[in-house]
């Protein structure tokens, strides 16, 4: 009985090593590249303003090479949101390029009130820098000191030891300064005042040959000089309302006339689709004269397109404008993609198009065709607030502002009140929630606690930052906005300013599309796991794993 049993134990042993063997044979061992693989170069694309739908809706009319080449060759990531309210310019380009939220990189709106110096912040303001490559002027003091955390760019500096060209360009300082980094080669914008290309003395002395070069051309003149014409006969934009509407502001009519602007008026240029022509056109001579993506480390180039934003403030979604603004926009991403087929090579570079919110429907274009909108204003808001606290409370000018949906007191004079500060808040709340247009308001400190729908609290509770933010946020009915009746702007939770494009292409990425949900904070995630480096510090997104071919 022994000897079976032994000879069973002993059968069992030699199956498990035959087994093993087997195994062994038949697992493939991964193998390991000589060398990290990466793109010579990454292009990021911001189009300021761009709604996700404006993908499709002037599809038919784009050129294969522009905007259809994206989707077609590049991965879109259809359902892409901003986690965040208020969903502005500076929130955003931040919000793309670190992978973090205002509650912690800190930019909380394109301006916000410091109580401490009882005034306004800038975004990028910085006093501590001056202008280089123009006329001093307040234009050019500015830097990312105001960024609390570091981005993508400084993360593959870091990773190169510095060796990695970073480059950011924008018609705004906050669309070149906040993606380019902390650690950027260059950042430059526009000055409107002079129709230069500036940079400030927190990045050099001197701005290069080439951009000093590029300004001596003074180029919006020649764009001046042919006015602003419809690309393609103005009978054919069929996307669009009527050439002229009493909502879209003045000047609203085709052409417009843009002759009386040379060496008069360089600012003109930015309101116009050759203000994202010319900040196309400096970005491939960066390529050129800065070598980027000439050698096997790799390059960031940060672009932000804003002319579309200028021009969605000014006439609406749903202009003749806007639609030739991005008719004309495609084709100059056409060029621009062909450029870096040439100079860099096709399959050696990753490009993403994003945008850094969307835009609500002008209002009385919604109500000619009896849909809700409507307007409501800070300033009114806080007139209104202070008079209703002042017969309450005795409280006189206690409300410093409205901003940012946002309600500012003045904590000098709540704390001498004769009511908590909590009384005062409270009686607030429940005032401002029976304005117009405004369809709840909460105290920001006890979000958690209030009974708003999830995605609302998640969004102002990651827009919320301690030392930045007001008191009360308010929340707007839908298509609702601050501003006036004119033009379009944006800043709310809801899916037209929340909604945005993205779309990667090139090195690394496989065609196609998915409609699974991801957020503005993934985008930095991606690359740095695109790119094998560490995701900024302050990162709070996950990689979007189904872009890539490996």
């Amino acid at each position: 009985m022994k000897k079976i049993s032994y000879l069973i134990v002993s059968l069992s042993l030699l199956s498990a090593t035959l087994s093993n063997a087997q195994t062994k044979k038949t697992t493939p061992v991964k193998t390991f590249p000589a060398e990290v693989a990466r793109p010579k170069l990454v292009v990021g694309l911001v189009v300021d303003q761009m709604r996700w739908d404006y993908l499709y809706r002037y599809y038919n009319r784009y050129t294969n090479g522009g905007f259809k080449r994206l989707i077609n060759e590049g991965f879109s990531v259809e359902n892409t949101f901003i986690p965040y309210t208020p969903t502005y310019t500076a929130c955003g380009h931040t919000c793309i390029y670190t992978g973090s939220i205002p509650a912690i990189h800190g930019i909380i709106g394109n301006d916000w009130y410091n109580e401490e110096t009882k005034k306004n912040v800038y975004c990028t303001e910085d006093s501590t820098v001056t202008t280089v490559g123009s006329t001093p002027s307040a234009e050019g003091n500015m830097s990312p000191k105001n960024m609390l955390t570091n981005t993508i760019t400084d993360e593959l500096r870091l990773a190169t030891n510095f060796k990695g060209k970073v480059i950011g360009i924008s018609l705004k300082d906050r669309g070149s300064i906040l993606p380019a980094g902390h650690a950027a080669n260059g950042a430059y914008w526009y000055q409107g005042s002079t129709g230069n290309w500036i940079t400030s003395t927190f990045y050099m002395k001197e701005v290069p040959t080439w951009i000093a070069d590029y300004n001596k051309l003074k180029l919006a003149n020649k764009f001046y000089a042919k006015n602003w014409e419809t690309l393609y006969p103005i009978n054919t934009y069929v996307n669009s309302t009527k050439d002229e509407n009493a909502y879209e502001g003045k000047n609203s009519t085709f052409p417009h006339l843009l002759a009386q602007n040379i060496d008069k008026n360089f600012d003109a240029i930015r309101g116009t689709p050759y203000g994202n022509t010319i900040t196309l056109d400096l970005a491939k001579l960066a390529i050129l004269s800065e070598d980027l993506g000439a050698d096997n480390i790799t390059d960031f180039l940060a672009v932000s397109c804003s002319s579309t934003d200028y021009v969605g403030h000014a006439y609406g979604p749903n202009s003749v404008e806007a639609e030739d603004t991005y008719l004309r926009l495609d084709k100059d991403f056409e060029e621009f993609f062909n450029y870096l087929d040439k100079k860099v090579g096709k399959g050696n570079y990753t490009v993403f198009l994003t945008a850094d919110h969307g835009a609500a429907h002008v209002p009385g274009f919604m109500k000619e065709n009896r849909l809700p909108a409507g307007v409501v204003s800070d300033r009114d808001i806080t007139f209104k607030l202070n008079a209703f606290l002042n017969d309450k409370f005795k409280l006189k000018n206690v409300v410093l502002k409205s901003m940012n949906n946002q309600i500012i007191f003045d904590h000098a004079k709540t704390n001498e009140a004769d009511v908590s500060f909590d009384v005062i808040k409270a009686a607030s709340i429940e005032f401002i929630k029976r304005m117009d247009g405004i369809a709840n308001a909460v105290d920001i400190a006890k979000v958690s606690q209030s009974t708003l729908p999830e995605i609302q609290k998640k969004m102002i509770t990651n827009g919320y930052n301690a030392r930045r933010s007001g008191d009360i946020y308010y929340i707007l009915n839908p298509n609702w906005f601050n501003g006036s009746s004119t033009g379009t702007t944006h800043g709310n939770w809801n899916p037209y300013d929340a909604h945005i494009p993205l779309v990667f292409m090139g090195w690394g990425i496989k065609p196609g599309a998915s409609n699974k949900t991801h957020y503005m904070t993934d985008i930095s995630a991606t690359l740095a796991a695109l790119l094998h480096i560490q995701m900024p510090n302050g990162c709070v997104g996950e990689p979007i794993t189904e872009i890539t071919n490996k």
